[in-house]
């Protein structure tokens, strides 16, 4: 359940300056420890880089990356642990992607996005509360979400042509879900989770501590080399996410 933690909280990081450069978000993720069905995971810190260009956007995490390219209408899904990866054509149906059972569950979950109308400066940002429910099947996930409508790009941009896109494929949302999310106005700079599942308490945070414009390294957008392809995800893929 990790892994679906730092997807909501890294996925949803998402002015007026169209995307016509690159832009490199660095995220810290913090993970705290946490207990379930006897056994203990430790706590953990990572960094997640999240890059923004005109019609691409890439997501890379230690165990996870995602690249979406509007030019070629695909994106993919990438798993670090066993080096594969699920090549998607957009427009997204994800019923060809997932096994039936992960179909059932999506239909099952519910999202509830409400602005507090709290205001705070987190760095050199000035940004606006909102309150975020989940409920999937027996877990329940509460988030607040701190978003600034001061960065250098097109926010609007990336809510339109990527965020849906990019929660389809990575939180295996319907599009309802997707809906609710985009309720968030503006970037996210931090928010602080709370999951609460089979009688645990997991709590973690992801903030933004830099956005830059940079030239991206090689491969960001790319498949790493020697990477297997998977026509589809396994219930093994799914369980490895969480």
């Amino acid at each position: 359940m990790k892994k679906f933690v730092t997807i909501i909280t890294v996925l949803l990081f998402v002015s007026t300056v169209p995307l016509t450069a690159d832009y490199h978000i660095k995220q810290e993720q913090h993970t705290g420890e946490f207990s379930v069905m006897g056994q203990t995971q430790a706590a953990k810190d990572e960094i997640n880089h999240l890059w923004l260009a005109e019609n691409k956007m890439a997501m890379h995490s230690e165990r996870q990356s995602v690249i979406i390219n509007l030019n070629k209408n695909v994106m993919f899904v990438i798993n670090h642990d066993n080096e594969t990866y699920v090549k998607m054509d957009l427009p997204l149906d994800i019923t060809q992607y997932f096994p039936a059972q992960m179909r059932k569950m999506m239909e099952q979950i519910t999202v509830d996005v409400n602005p507090t109308g709290e205001t705070k400066t987190i760095g050199k940002w000035k940004c606006q509360g909102f309150d975020v429910s989940m409920d999937m099947m027996m877990n329940k996930v509460e988030m607040k979400v701190w978003a600034t409508k001061d960065v250098s790009f097109d926010w609007k941009t990336y809510h339109a042509k990527m965020f849906p896109k990019f929660m389809k494929a990575t939180m295996n949302l319907h599009d309802e879900a997707i809906q609710e999310f985009q309720k968030i106005e503006g970037f996210q700079i931090r928010s602080d989770t709370t999951m609460k599942m089979m009688g645990s308490e997991m709590k973690s945070y992801n903030e933004v501590k830099e956005i830059s414009k940079e030239s991206p390294p090689e491969g960001t957008y790319s498949v790493p080399q020697g990477y297997t392809e998977k026509e589809k995800f396994s219930m093994k893929d799914m369980q490895r996410k969480k």
